[in-house]
């Protein structure tokens, strides 16, 4: 077994104490120079203090066995900004935020998440067309599914 299978295998046990029970692990890498990045993430929000502790608790098994051997580096952290979100949980904690959203067919869209559930988001955002000479903005409201989502990050703004 991988030594990221059996991080991943600890990960999941971790995540069911109650304190871990809104946590989720997205991403479990095993880089050069031993460096081992783990990404974890809250319904709540990841804090500092929950990074430490799943931090440690890894520790204890890694040097235990050996698996990294002498020398090694840990990161557990949060996705960040500029990470694709990427399972439905996520979705849901960041309703009425803006996202940029690219679907599988290529069109790029740019709203308010209204809406997600386990199947699809409901996205608001605003359309500006030629009507005659005029110009016209038609609000829209359109439902996607997770399979037709190719990536959706939130857009962080400084205003």
């Amino acid at each position: 077994m991988a030594v990221e299978e059996k991080i991943i295998d600890l990960l999941e046990g971790k995540l069911l104490d109650p304190e871990f029970a809104d946590c989720f692990w997205l991403d479990v890498q095993l880089g050069k120079d031993n460096k081992l990045d783990i990404i974890i993430d809250c319904d709540s929000g990841v804090t500092f203090e929950k990074c430490r502790q799943i931090s440690r608790y890894l520790e204890g098994f890694i040097d235990e066995a050996g698996w990294l051997g002498e020398t090694y580096t840990l990161e557990v952290s949060s996705p960040g900004a500029d990470r694709p979100l990427q399972l439905p949980r996520q979705y849901k904690k960041h309703v009425g935020r803006t996202l940029e959203v690219v679907l599988t067919s290529g069109e790029e869209l740019e709203g308010t998440l209204e809406d997600a559930t386990d199947e699809h988001i409901a996205l608001a955002y605003q359309v500006r067309r030629k009507e005659g000479n005029k110009k016209v903005t038609e609000d829209m409201l359109t439902t996607h599914l997770f399979g037709d989502i190719k990536t959706a990050k939130v857009k962080i703004s400084f205003k």
